[in-house]
């Protein structure tokens, strides 16, 4: 018997509820666990990980630095009404002596992602603040509302948000998915494996349970391409009809958004909008353009009133800026006391160790999520032959196996100007196209500018908003996988492998990946 496409609709609904429920279950029960592995053994003189706390401490729904950094803000706006998180005050100009106080200086509320405005000797969060402004929409209201506040409805307040801000944006997230993977998809069974692969394969779900700017900029993202696709799509079958400004207008803020909280993803709205601007110049200047100016406005204007300038000082980190080397910064270098953790790996490795751990290592895409390997191989397919449009979601044909037989998408190979012809008909190679360019700049700008793999965190985290570009991608490579029992049994591998990884860092994501973990405990991680 074979599998109708109200089957694969029940499949993917029922894929959907599993995975919200689990993330909604996880968000629900988000609390902060100390680990005794990462503190000092009393009896290991040479031990120098952290003393295990003397008296009980104050319960947490917070997980790191990060996000603590952005609830510390959150709460500064609403409680305080203003961006300041922190105050150094001189109390010996002689010796140079300080203290610190502020909400960032709490118990529980700390970490070393802030800055200290070196004139003022005020800190700030080192994230943009365009998102926590926003966020803190939402806390101002279940406080005037509720009368909630982070004082006595700490754990409800979290929650709350996050079932917003992750939770919810996800489940549309995985419908808007699962319509795309059966649109381009050309077999059954890499459709299911693809969807399942989106609902319970990568990182976002591990990260749904932390406020964090990757998995919003993954949603929102995949948000833009769906309605660019629609763009598309209607551009090529209805020549004649007007192409829906709408579209146009949501799409643009969608990428816009997506580029306001992930900042290298201004390459994926540089990149969208000029296949736009190609395919529908008029309505792209009158739809798409306003939306992303009105966005960029928002980030700039709330970046001035947080810091009193335009540039973001996220975009120091690294540099010889005062703002984050200031006097007991984590980022400072004292002399005769040696730095050491992931935030310093670049002075225990070269550069090309960092780029095979970034992509095959302890913190690699591929390592850590091999189902991404098909991405890459579908990409290549995409650009090398003169992909055709996907055939109907109908009952496949069925080989004297019993297996489907994907479509020929790549059947004859073609000069530039054919692809650009087909390009303008068929939206899967619109993203095709613009996924083969995010990968190569955004992953490639990392490999060279970047040193610490994002820190402390379970995966590489700065490219996670780039999975729903590779699930879709690697539809192309399933489907010939598809056709094999062997190679039925390598994806399920590396299906099974991508799961495992994501679930690892279950109680809290930000730890480092099981290949980390496991490299560490035989004394090769130099750092």
């Amino acid at each position: 018997m074979h599998t109708t496409a109200d089957f694969r609709q029940t499949v993917y609904t029922l894929l959907i509820v599993v995975a919200a429920g689990l993330v909604a279950g996880r968000i629900l029960g988000v609390n902060f666990n100390y680990e005794p592995y990462l503190h000092r053994d009393p009896a290991v003189s040479e031990d120098t990980k952290r003393e295990w706390p003397k008296v009980r401490p104050k319960p947490m729904p917070t997980f790191s630095s990060n996000d603590r950094s952005r609830w510390a803000t959150i709460r500064a706006l609403v409680d305080e009404g203003h961006y300041q998180i922190g105050e150094r005050t001189i109390t010996d100009p002689a010796t140079g002596a300080y203290k610190d106080a502020g909400i960032t200086f709490e118990e529980g509320w700390g970490g070393v992602d802030k800055v200290m405005n070196p004139e003022t000797r005020k800190f700030y969060s080192s994230k943009p603040p365009l998102f926590p402004t926003l966020l803190a929409g939402e806390y101002w209201l279940l406080k005037q509302v509720l009368g909630w506040n982070f004082q006595t409805h700490l754990f409800a307040i979290v929650r709350t948000v996050l079932l917003t801000v992750n939770w919810l944006p996800l489940i549309l997230y995985w419908v808007l998915l699962s319509r795309l993977i059966d649109r381009f998809g050309g077999s059954d069974w890499g459709r299911l494996y693809t969807m399942a692969a989106g609902c319970f394969g990568t990182f976002l779900t591990t990260f749904a349970i932390t406020l964090n700017n990757h998995t919003i900029a993954a949603c929102t993202g995949l948000y833009a391409l769906y309605l660019a696709i629609g763009i598309w799509t209607d551009a090529a079958e209805k020549p004649d009809q007007p192409l829906p400004l709408g579209r146009f207008i949501l799409a643009g803020f969608c990428a816009a958004f997506t580029a306001a909280v992930e900042l290298p993803a201004m390459a994926f709205l540089v990149g969208l909008g000029a296949l736009l601007l190609w395919r529908a110049p008029r309505q792209t200047l009158l739809g798409f353009v306003p939306p992303v100016l009105l966005v960029v406005a928002a980030g700039l204007f709330t970046n001035y009133l947080a810091i009193g300038r335009l540039t973001p000082a996220y975009a120091e980190v690294g540099s010889k800026s005062e703002w984050y080397l200031y006097t007991g910064s984590h980022w400072l270098e004292v002399p005769g006391k040696e730095k050491t953790g992931i935030d310093f790996a670049w002075k225990k490795e070269t550069r090309p160790t960092y780029m095979f751990h970034f992509l095959f290592g302890h913190h690699g895409i591929f390592s850590l999520s091999p189902i991404f390997l098909l991405s890459m191989a579908g990409i290549w397919f995409g650009l090398k032959k003169c992909p055709v449009a996907p055939p109907p979601a109908a009952d496949e044909a069925a080989t004297s196996e019993g297996e489907p037989t994907p479509p020929d998408q790549a059947a004859t190979g073609c000069g530039w100007t054919q692809w650009l012809e087909r390009l303008r008909g068929d939206a899967f190679s619109m993203v095709v196209l613009l996924t083969a360019y995010l990968t190569l700049v955004v992953v490639g700008f990392y490999l060279v500018k970047t040193n610490n793999y994002g820190g402390w965190c379970s995966g590489p985290r700065w490219v996670f908003w780039l999975t729903p570009f590779w699930l879709l991608t690697m539809l192309p490579a399933i489907d010939r996988l598809a056709a094999h029992r062997w190679g039925r049994v390598v994806a399920v591998i590396f299906l099974g492998i991508s799961v495992a990884s994501v679930s690892y860092p279950a109680w809290n994501p930000w730890r480092h990946p099981w290949i980390y973990q496991w490299m560490d405990s035989y004394g090769l991680i130099p750092y």
